[in-house]
């Protein structure tokens, strides 16, 4: 079973932020991948963020955090960026920030 990509608009500006065109390709090729078994790839967030998943790309320095919706079947990207931890730029606490908001 192939699911669809959502990607909301919090990712796609957080995307766009992102200038280098490789890394850009690679995080788009990623995403794509998740069409195929969503479920069984990244590992599932606590706290703020659970109910989440996130998998790593380039190298480990991006994280691309997603839920995934089987009555949809639908993979709902919700943000990307680099993984700073303790830094206030940190996908993570980026996220936690706007989602408890």
């Amino acid at each position: 079973m192939e699911y669809k990509i959502k990607i909301t608009p919090l990712a796609i500006e957080m995307l766009s932020k992102i200038k280098d065109k490789r890394q850009q390709k690679g995080l788009s090729n990623r995403i794509e991948k998740l069409k195929h078994e969503p479920d069984k790839q990244g590992k599932a967030l606590s706290g703020k963020l659970k109910g989440y998943r996130s998998i790593r790309v380039l190298g480990q320095r991006y994280r691309i955090v997603y839920r995934v919706d089987r009555e949809e079947i639908v993979v709902i990207i919700i943000g990307a960026g680099i993984r700073k931890q303790g830094e206030k730029k940190d996908i993570y606490e980026t996220l936690n920030k706007l989602l408890s908001d």
